[in-house]
């Protein structure tokens, strides 16, 4: 499972011109699910994306996790992170899940984000989605398990 994560001052993803989910301050999940991935890899996942310290104390080190910075997360099923590049000019996507079991764990970790006390907002699973940002810093970073 991998998840790409923006910190972000704004984010916002629309569906045919409807807004599906918005956040201000906090973190852009683009979401990968893969063919081996389960239930737990979407847990340790979800703590190490919401528990990644990448928000600015008030030194302006980067020692707080986006729950310490007061901010939500905006959940983008991104199937294209499982995609395997190292050949040819044409990515092959046989590394990513099924779309049943995407979807399954797309929703669980989003459901993991929120009992954690966490604004969630998300896309629409397998929609062409429009996805805006404005990118703090830019800080981004690639987690997977």
């Amino acid at each position: 499972m991998i998840a790409l994560i923006q910190r972000v001052t704004h984010a916002r993803v629309t569906v045919d011109g409807e807004v599906t989910g918005e956040i201000g301050p906090g973190l852009l999940v683009l979401l990968g699910v893969e063919k081996e991935d389960n239930e737990q890899k979407a847990n340790r996942l979800c703590e190490r994306v919401l528990g990644y310290r990448i928000f600015g104390d008030e030194n302006d080190k980067m020692n707080l996790n986006v729950q310490q910075a007061g901010g939500s997360v905006l959940v983008v099923s991104q199937f294209t992170l499982a995609a395997d590049t190292e050949r040819g000019m044409r990515p092959s996507f046989s590394g990513g899940a099924e779309p049943k079991l995407a979807e399954e764990l797309y929703e669980y970790f989003v459901e993991r984000c929120r009992n954690q006390g966490i604004v969630a907002e998300t896309g629409r699973f397998a929609a062409d989605m429009k996805v805006s940002l404005t990118n703090d810093g830019p800080v981004t970073f690639w987690l997977q398990v």
